[in-house]
This record gives C-alpha cells, sequence and structure tokens, in this order.
C-alpha cells in the first residue's frame, strides 16, 4: 500500500509539472504572439503611407495673399505674406512657417499637419503671434475635388470656445487656397477668412538640378 501510495504521489507531482510546463509554454507562445501583433501595429502606426503622399501637395515656399472678415457684413481686412512648408521626423509631419503682417503689424504663425493613420484622418495645430492659445483641427480629404476639409476650435477671448470648418482647394502644382467658415451658435456660418497662396518660382539652377534628381531617381 505505501509503495502504491508513492507511485501515486509521484505520478501526480510529475502530471502537475507537465500541465504546469504546458500551460507555461503556451502562455509564452501567446505572449510572444501578442508582441508581434503589437510591434506590426505600431510600425504600421509609424510609418507614412497614402495619407501623408497627399501632403506632399503643400511642400514648398510659397506667397500668399489674404482677406479677413471680422462679420459677414464688414469689409474684409487684407494682407500678404509668405508661407514655408517642410517635412520633419521623416516625412511624418509638416511644419508651417508663416511671416507677414496683419492690421498693420507684424505677423508670425507656425502650424504642424500630419495624418494619424490609426484614426485615419488628418491633424492640425496652430500657433500664432495674435494670442496664446493653440488652434486643433481634425478633417478628410476627397481625391475628387482636391479638397481637404478640417473641423475644430480655438480660443475667443470675448466668447470662449469657437468652432470653425476650414477647407484647402489644390488648384495646381503652383496654386491652392484656404478658406475659413465660423460657426454660428444657430449653426450657420460665414467665411471668415479667404488665401490664396502662390508657390513661389526657384532660381534656374535650383529648377534644372531639381529637374536632374527626379530624372535619375
Amino acid at each position: 500500500m505505501r509503495k502504491f501510495l508513492m507511485l501515486f504521489f509521484a505520478f501526480t507531482i510529475a502530471l502537475s509539472f507537465g500541465i504546469t510546463n504546458t500551460l507555461a509554454a503556451n502562455q509564452n507562445e501567446n505572449m510572444d504572439k501578442m508582441k508581434t501583433e503589437a510591434m506590426a501595429k505600431w510600425q504600421q502606426y509609424a510609418t507614412p503611407g497614402e495619407g501623408h503622399k497627399v501632403m506632399e501637395q503643400l511642400v514648398g515656399n510659397w506667397d500668399y495673399s489674404l482677406k479677413y472678415w471680422t462679420s459677414p457684413d464688414a469689409p474684409p481686412e487684407q494682407s500678404t505674406g509668405t508661407n514655408d512648408i517642410k517635412w520633419i521626423l521623416g516625412n511624418r509631419f509638416l511644419e508651417m512657417d508663416v511671416k507677414g503682417t496683419s492690421m498693420g503689424q507684424p505677423f508670425q504663425g507656425m502650424g504642424i499637419i500630419g495624418y494619424d493613420n490609426a484614426k485615419k484622418e488628418y491633424v492640425n495645430t496652430w500657433i500664432d503671434t495674435m494670442g496664446t492659445g493653440m488652434m486643433n483641427a481634425t478633417g478628410s480629404y476627397n481625391a475628387e475635388t482636391k479638397t481637404m476639409t478640417e473641423k475644430g476650435t480655438f480660443t475667443d477671448p470675448m466668447t470662449g470656445e469657437q468652432s470653425f470648418k476650414g477647407v484647402t482647394k489644390f488648384i495646381d502644382d503652383n496654386r491652392f487656397n484656404y478658406e475659413m467658415y465660423i460657426s454660428n451658435p444657430d449653426g450657420t456660418e460665414f467665411r471668415n477668412m479667404e488665401i490664396n497662396y502662390t508657390k513661389k518660382k526657384q532660381p534656374y539652377l535650383k529648377q534644372l538640378f531639381d529637374s536632374l534628381s527626379n530624372l535619375f531617381n
């Protein structure tokens, strides 16, 4: 009887170790699978894709003319300036560097535009010398109309948070325009801003260099 009990306990212990090892192996396999899937998702999230290719249309050095309305029936304020747009962080985001005038005073602004691969939407953040807040927006692109439409908010010191809609229309390789619409409490909106962009002409030697680079790439 004693011998039988010893064999039984030995068998039970061996079986327990076997089950434990099997469970541990399965857990390790599941963990490895989860790690692989997580790494793949993060790699996809971090890699510029088709959404970023659309943003290439914005890259360049631009002159702009701007009209600004404080109310629907007010005459527009007008100004001019430059907007230099370039890729940053491995072609994941665009940086806008704007210099000009506003209401007769020097004006400077900076914007960051990106495409969130996980949310499948464009993201936009803007700051300038006209305030101390940040403008944030998200949007989408319509390939048929070559139009990027965004919606967001900014701080109005008179009324608080203000909603707006921005529409970027790509005309050709050398022109695009931007219109901003302010949303009213009753659901209506009015055009608050219009900006027309024209790409600066590059020096002849740079044009020649770029043409040769494109030829051999």
